[in-house]
C-alpha cells in the first residue's frame, strides 16, 4: 500500500512495509512513539518538494477544492503509475474519487488511513529526509498566510481600513483647527482687535497676522496676496486707530509660530482630504457618487468596514449614526429619527424640511443598494449610481413641484394628499355657569307655563269629539272585522240608529269653565282608556264609531231646520 502525504514543502510517497498493523486502529500510535519504530511501519519512496510558495498555494487551493494540481498529477504519474497494482491511501474522500476518474488508480480512504496520516505527521520531520525542521516551518507559515490572503480574496486597492484611519484623522483635524484658530484669534485680539471683524475667514486672518506682526507695520505692508483690495483698505484704516494694547516682540513671535501651525495643518487638512476622495473612488465610486466622499466615508468607519456596511438594510443605513435618538425615542415611545449621517448628503440638504424624511428613506434604500454592489461586486465603475442618483433627483423634482398624480382614474389630477393633525378633545370652560340670578324649578315653570295658555283660551262651550288614537285604533280593527260586519249591517240598522243617538247625548258635553278642564281632561283619559279595552274584546263597537259620524251629521241638520 502506498501513502499520499501532503506537506507545505512538497508530496510525499509512503510504502507501508507491515499492513497488519494498519487493523489495530487504537493502538497504531505505539508503533510510531519513535523514529526507529516508525521506519519499520513505513518507508519515503519519493518526495516532490515545491520550486516556490506560488507552486505551493496552487498546490493547497488545488487540494481545498478537490481537484488535482500539476504537481500532484506529475507525482501520481511518476511513481505511483509503475505500481498501479497497489492501493493509495489519501486523506480526502473526494480526492480519490478525482484521482481514480482520471488516473484509474484504487484509492482507500478509512478510520485506519486517518490515523496513519497523523502518526506519520507527528515523525514527519524523521520520516522526510534532506529538509531540515526550520524550513519546514518557514513553508508552513508562508502557506498559511499566502492561503488566508488567497481566500480573503485580498487586494490593496480594496483595503477599507485606510478609509476609516483617514476620516477619523480629518474629524479630528477639524477639532484641533478650530481650537487653534480661536485661541489665536483671542491671542492677537489683545494687540488688534478691530482685525478679527474685518477678516473673517480663517486661514486668511493666520496669514494676515504671520504676515503683518505688530499692527504698526500694516502701513508699510502689502496683503494683496492674502486679501482683496478692499478689506486691504479696511485693515490699513482700522490700524490707524486701533484700541489694542502694546505687546512685545516675543509675544508677537509665539502668535506668529502659532499661525504658522494653523496653516500648515489647514494644507495638510487639503491634501488629506484629496487621499480620502481618490480612495473612496477606488474601493467604493458608487456610494461616493450617491452621498459623497466624508458622508460615505463616516457610513464606513461607523459599520466598521464596507463589507460590514453592506449587510445592514436600508433601514439601518438611513439612521446609521442616530442610535441615540432612537433608544430614546423608543424608551419614551416618541416619533423615531428619520435620518442619521445620511443627512448630510447634498439630495437631504437641498430638500425643504417637509420632504427630508422622504428623501432620506429613498436615498438610503438606492444607497444600500450601491454599497452591496461596491462590496461584493468585480466592477469597478460607478454607472449604478449614477442612474439611481439622477432617478432620486427626477423625484426629488416631482415633490418639490408637487408633481404627484394618481395611479387610478385619469391619471392627470392631481392627488389630495391631506396633512395628519391629531384631533383630541378639549373642553372649553362654559362662562354661563357663573351667573348668580337664582334659577326657578322645573315644575313651577311649566305650571306658569299652563296657566298662561288657560288664560288666553275662549270660555265659549266646546264639544269634543274622540280622539284620533281612538279612530287609528278603530281602522285596525276594520281591517280584521270586515267580514263580520256585512251580515250584522242588514239585520240591526234599526237597533244602530237607537244606540248612536244616546251615545252621541252623552258625548256632547258643553265646557264653560276654565277651572273644570283639568279634571275633565283627566275623566276622558280614564273613559279612553275604558273604551280602549272595550274595543279590544267588542269587535260590534268598530262597526259603531264608523256611522257616528253620519248619524251626527243627520242631527246637525235637522237641528238647523228646527232653527
Amino acid at each position: 500500500m502506498l501513502v499520499l502525504f501532503e506537506t507545505a514543502a512538497g508530496y510525499a510517497i509512503f510504502k507501508v512495509l507491515d499492513e497488519s498493523k494498519l487493523q489495530q486502529v487504537d493502538s497504531l500510535y505505539k508503533e510510531f512513539e519513535t523514529p526507529e519504530k516508525a521506519n519499520k511501519i513505513v518507508k519515503m519512496k519519493h518526495f516532490e518538494k515545491f520550486q516556490d510558495t506560488t507552486e505551493a498555494l496552487a498546490a493547497a487551493t488545488a487540494l481545498v477544492e478537490g481537484k488535482i494540481g500539476k504537481s500532484l498529477k506529475k507525482v501520481l504519474k511518476k511513481v505511483v503509475a509503475k505500481e498501479a497494482h497497489e492501493q493509495l491511501a489519501i486523506s480526502d474522500a473526494k480526492l480519490g474519487g478525482v484521482i481514480k476518474d482520471k488516473l484509474d488508480l484504487s484509492c482507500v480512504h478509512s478510520p485506519a488511513v486517518a490515523e496513519l496520516m497523523r502518526c506519520i505527521r507527528s515523525q514527519m520531520e524523521n520520516l522526510i529526509t534532506g529538509l531540515p525542521p526550520r524550513e519546514i516551518s518557514a513553508m508552513s507559515l508562508g502557506l498559511a498566510h499566502s492561503l488566508s490572503r488567497y481566500k480573503l480574496k485580498f487586494s490593496p486597492d480594496k483595503v477599507d481600513t485606510m478609509i476609516v484611519q483617514a476620516i477619523s484623522l480629518l474629524d479630528d483635524l477639524d477639532k484641533e483647527l478650530n481650537n487653534y484658530i480661536m485661541r489665536c484669534r483671542e491671542w492677537y485680539g489683545w494687540h488688534f482687535p478691530e482685525l478679527g471683524k474685518t477678516i473673517t475667514d480663517n486661514l486668511a486672518y493666520c496669514k494676515t497676522v504671520r504676515k503683518i506682526g505688530d499692527r504698526t507695520n500694516v502701513a508699510s505692508t502689502d496683503l494683496s496676496d492674502i486679501l482683496p483690495e478692499e478689506i486691504e483698505a479696511e485693515v490699513k484704516l482700522a490700524a490707524e486707530i486701533s484700541m489694542g494694547t502694546e505687546v512685545s516682540e516675543q509675544d508677537i513671535g509665539n502668535i506668529r509660530h502659532l499661525c504658522d501651525q494653523v496653516v500648515e495643518i489647514s494644507e495638510y487638512r487639503a491634501q488629506l482630504y484629496d487621499y480620502l476622495k481618490n480612495r473612496m473612488m477606488a474601493i467604493a465610486p458608487n456610494l461616493t457618487v450617491m452621498v459623497g466622499e466624508l458622508v460615505g466615508a463616516r457610513l464606513i468607519s461607523h459599520a466598521g468596514s464596507l463589507l460590514n456596511l453592506a449587510k445592514h438594510p436600508a433601514s439601518t443605513v438611513q439612521i446609521l449614526g442616530a442610535e441615540k435618538a432612537l433608544f430614546r425615542a423608543l424608551k419614551t415611545r416618541k416619533d423615531t429619527p428619520k435620518y442619521g449621517l445620511i443627512y448630510h448628503a447634498s439630495l437631504v440638504g437641498q430638500t425643504t424640511a417637509k420632504n427630508k424624511g422622504k428623501i432620506s428613506r429613498m436615498l438610503a434604500a438606492k444607497t444600500a443598494l450601491a454599497i452591496r454592489y461596491d462590496a461584493l461586486g468585480e466592477d469597478t465603475n460607478a454607472e449604478m449610481g449614477a442612474e439611481n442618483r439622477a432617478k432620486l433627483e427626477a423625484r426629488l423634482r416631482q415633490l418639490e413641484e408637487k408633481g404627484i398624480r394618481r395611479i387610478s382614474g385619469t391619471g392627470k389630477a392631481m392627488a389630495k394628499m391631506d396633512k395628519y393633525q391629531h384631533k383630541s378633545e378639549v373642553r372649553i370652560y362654559d362662562p354661563s355657569a357663573d351667573s348668580t340670578i337664582p334659577s326657578t324649578s322645573k315644575k313651577r315653570k311649566f305650571a306658569e307655563v299652563e296657566e298662561e295658555e288657560e288664560a288666553a283660551e275662549p270660555t265659549t262651550p266646546v264639544v269634543k269629539f274622540k280622539k284620533p288614537k281612538k279612530e287609528l285604533v278603530t281602522e285596525e280593527m276594520e281591517a280584521t272585522a270586515v267580514p263580520e260586519e256585512i251580515p250584522k249591517k242588514k239585520k240591526k240598522k234599526k237597533d244602530k240608529k237607537a244606540e248612536e243617538e244616546v251615545k252621541e247625548e252623552g258625548e256632547e258635553v258643553p265646557v264653560t269653565e276654565t277651572s273644570e278642564k283639568k279634571k275633565k281632561k283627566k275623566d276622558k283619559k280614564a273613559e279612553e282608556e275604558q273604551e280602549e279595552v272595550n274595543e279590544n274584546q267588542e269587535v260590534s263597537v268598530t262597526e259603531m264609531s264608523k256611522n257616528k259620524k253620519k248619524k251626527k251629521k243627520k242631527v246637525k241638520e235637522e237641528e238647523g231646520g228646527d232653527d
